[in-house]
Formats: structure tokens, sequence, C-alpha cells
């Protein structure tokens, strides 16, 4: 630590480790996280034309093995890191209920889903504020390549119309961006919080970097 390569050399040793992320590493109590399951992920929004409440149970994530950081920012004044990372693939799965409205029309539903994002990257930024003994965890999608968003029950189970509208979606998603980015947002920085806490919390970094001499 404190070297002028450092943030070079942990961007690369990040890299390295990629083939952990599906073993964890036991002799430093870092569980596997590839895939990664979160029991539920809220989301609600509010407004005229769009009032929602949003339940995501039961979410895998895949992804993180094939991953490249390409970018790392150390901070150790705000106790924080931010990198970019690229993901060729990222897949994630699960549950969902929804119970609101959009443009008038009433939506109380709940089915499965599953969305894959392609050439896609994030920025994560990690932080440790005073005085908590949580790590906070916040992303921002930054671009995606091409993405497959499937629903079931999205119209409450007309199977015809479900269909045309699942096309209609993975065509036009590069429309739906703007309401679709918010979401990735929350569903990946709930997942990453709680991976980075369950694995590297309590994690002595001084054990692994030891200051420089």
């Amino acid at each position: 630590m404190g070297s002028p390569d450092f943030d070079n050399c942990i961007k690369n040793a990040l890299n390295e480790v990629r083939p952990f992320f599906k073993t964890g590493v036991p002799e430093l109590n870092i569980p596997p996280f590839d895939p990664h399951l979160a029991k539920e992920v809220f989301q609600q929004r509010g407004g005229h034309l769009m009032n929602y409440k949003l339940w995501l149970k039961n979410v895998e994530e895949h992804g993180w093995t094939d991953s490249i950081v390409t970018k790392f920012r150390s901070n150790p004044t705000k106790r924080k890191v931010e990198y970019s990372q690229f993901f060729p693939e990222k897949f994630l799965r699960g549950e969902y209920e929804i119970d609101g409205h959009i443009m008038e029309r009433k939506l109380k539903n709940k089915g499965f889903w599953n969305i894959t994002l392609y050439d896609y990257i994030q920025t994560t930024t990690i932080s440790r504020p005073n005085k908590s003994e949580k790590l906070k965890v916040n992303i921002e999608v930054q671009t995606i390549g091409n993405m497959d968003l499937h629903i079931s029950n999205i119209l409450g189970g007309r199977p015809v119309m479900e269909s045309i509208l699942d096309r209609l979606i993975n065509r036009m998603w590069a429309t739906g961006y703007p309401f679709v980015r918010p979401l990735i947002n929350d569903l990946v920085s709930t997942a990453f919080t709680d991976i980075f806490n369950r694995a590297f919390n309590h994690l002595n970094l001084n054990e692994i970097l030891p200051a420089s001499k």
C-alpha cells in the first residue's frame, strides 16, 4: 500500500484471482459468489404515469468469473475504492411480484423473469462510512451492448399477447433503457452489497496487502 503502482497492481491481481469467484477461499473465510443468490430486492417508484412496488425474489446472478476489471482507483482518505468492470455476459433470474400502475393501467402480477446483459460495463464504488460496521456498495451501469429480457405472466396470463410483447421488448429494449437502467442499478447494487459484506467485511487487508516499508 502507498506505492505509485498500487492501483494498477490491484487491478491486475483482481483479474488473476477470478477462478476463486466460483470456489471461494476457505482459509480466508471468503465464500464462493459466482453464482450469487439474493433472497429479495425491493424497488419502489412513484409518479403520475408510473407508480409501483416491485419485489424480485430468489435472484440468481452469474458472470463474475468471466468479467474483467479495466480500471481501479483507491482513495484511502475517503475509505473507498472505485473500479470499472466489463462483463461479456451477465445473467440474472428469479421471481417477481409487482403492484401498482403504469400509464393508468393497473398492474398486480407475479411470475418469473430472466435477463441477460451482453458486453456490459459497470462502475462499482465500495466505501465504509465513518462509524459504520457495514460496507456500502453502489453500482452504476455504464453501457450495455445488448439485452434479452423475459417476464412470465406480464399481462396476467394472456399467452399470445405476452409472446408479442416479449418480442417487442427485446427488439426495442434500447428505447426502454432509461426505465430498465435504475432497476439494474438497484438489483446489482443489492447483490454486490450482500457479496462484499459477507465475503470481505471482516477481511484483514493488512495480512494480504502489507504497508510498504
